[in-house]
């Protein structure tokens, strides 16, 4: 082996072969890496679908988009005004060229023809003088039209062709589309696109001390993430076939992962050791490859991420609110860009995020995509393992929220993004790694959750 050469990773062994602590964990960096890997993979068995324009908004281009016309798709006027041949003053025609209507016939050197914004340009035209350029007169006999400034050849029209040619590569495979791109799809000639199918996505629930309403009670809490999950995945690109609620019942769980018709199956709870922790059991029964088994960040190292077959995949949430939010940012988030081709980067094993601008948007609009900002404030870090940690913009600066410990999720609630802090830290203006939430978030809302006061060196709440 060349010397700093990585050394090839071992193939990920089944789940019976592999022990879960946390001495067996990936890193963070590499895991999510993993993850877009495991739905890169899995993509490539997935034909796109072709769906109308009205349905393609916030899906990805399965291909490229190229313009079946050329733009415009003949010379037309930038301008109300006149169409004018020649030199001036020039003999006005009695007659009016519209949008949407055929077409004058030739002009002659020296005629001038009335013409409306986006109407086809007549033969023989070689100017259009706008409107409040121009002056006609006289009263009597033939009417002329005089110009008020230098009339340039070719001024205000716009040729056929001047955005692009018909076959022109408009936009690459994997952009995202947005409303101006459903515009220049239209534009083009396109009534439908190709994207690829949204990966099907069942949840499964786990735990018996769930509750579906009402308040907690005798050692019974609310169910958070059945709401929070379904919404959360369809914002990335997933179509959730269902939430369900399993309990901790090893054989039902068995029975949901094997029978699911979903291509991810996402649980939450039970990836631990302890006594009713089932999914590591229920993965090697069902003969599951586990390609990830813990990942070194805080909250939520408990994850996992396991192929049940070609195609499909598990990823394990731990149970903890803000941690499942955390597996879903580290392993279920990348795994969906790739199987829709959205614009997403995981940092490279032991690499950084590429650079950004100076100040980073209030709002990411790829879900998943590192960006940067310096932090406002220092905050504590866990000695081995990446930090997640909510936070919002102010000022060109990112603020660490409180109520960031594993089971809150008040501070998510109120966050921009969440800062990837390495492991030991970060001071106060210090750079750090962003992932963006997948919808629109108000910064500097004036009721954003209370920021952290300084971090004791010691207590700290990681798991």
């Amino acid at each position: 082996m060349t010397p700093g050469q990585p050394a090839t990773p071992p193939a990920p062994a089944p789940a019976s072969e592999r022990g879960h602590g946390h001495h067996r964990a990936t890193p963070w960096p590499e895991a999510r890496a993993l993850a877009a890997r495991a739905g890169a993979g899995a993509a490539a068995d997935r034909p796109p679908v072709r769906v109308p324009l009205g349905q393609a908004l916030g899906r990805t281009l399965a291909e490229p988009l190229r313009a079946l016309t050329d733009l415009p798709s003949f010379d037309s006027s930038a301008m109300d005004g006149w169409a004018v041949a020649g030199p001036g003053p020039w003999t006005v025609r009695e007659e009016s060229v519209l949008a949407g209507h055929p077409g004058a016939a030739a002009l002659a050197s020296g005629e001038a023809v009335r013409i409306a914004t986006g109407a086809r340009v007549p033969a023989g035209a070689t100017a259009v003088v706008r409107t409040e350029h121009s002056r006609t007169g006289p009263v009597a006999g033939p009417v002329l039209l005089h110009p008020l400034r230098e009339v340039v050849p070719g001024q205000d029209i716009r040729p056929r062709g001047q955005e692009c040619r018909t076959g022109d590569e408009l936009l690459p495979a994997g952009s995202l589309v947005g409303p101006a791109v459903l515009g220049l799809a239209a534009a083009a000639g396109y009534d439908e696109i190709a994207v690829p199918v949204r990966p099907r996505v069942e949840v499964l629930v786990l735990g018996d001390e769930l509750l579906t309403a009402g308040l907690p009670r005798e050692g019974l809490i609310r169910d958070a993430l059945g709401p929070m999950l379904g919404p959360w995945l369809t914002a990335l690109g997933a179509e959730v076939l269902a939430t369900r609620r399993i309990g901790d019942d090893a054989e039902a769980l068995y029975e949901a992962v094997t029978t699911s018709a979903a291509e991810l199956v996402v649980t939450t709870g039970g990836t631990a050791a302890g006594p009713v922790d089932h999914v590591h059991r229920v993965l090697d029964k069902a003969g599951a490859t586990l390609l990830v088994d813990g990942v070194k960040v805080r909250p939520g190292h408990p994850m996992l991420l396991a192929r049940l077959d070609a195609g499909r995949h598990l990823v394990g949430l731990p149970g903890n609110p803000l941690a499942a939010v955390s597996g879903l940012l580290t392993l279920a988030a990348p795994l969906l860009a790739a199987l829709t081709t959205r614009p997403s980067a995981p940092t490279p094993p032991g690499g950084t995020a590429p650079p950004s601008p100076p100040t980073a948007p209030s709002a990411p609009t790829a879900p998943g995509e590192p960006l940067a900002a310096p932090l406002r404030d220092g905050v504590q870090g866990h000695p081995h393992d990446t930090r997640l940690v909510p936070v919002v913009h102010r000022d060109g600066l990112v603020v660490p929220l409180h109520y960031n410990g594993p089971a809150m999720l008040r501070g998510i609630a109120a966050a921009d993004a969440m800062a990837v802090v390495p492991p030991g830290g970060a001071e106060p203006g210090r750079r750090v790694e962003l992932l963006a939430l997948p919808w629109p978030t108000e910064p500097q809302a004036a009721t954003a959750t209370p920021v952290s006061p300084p971090a004791p060196a010691q207590g700290a709440c990681f798991t």
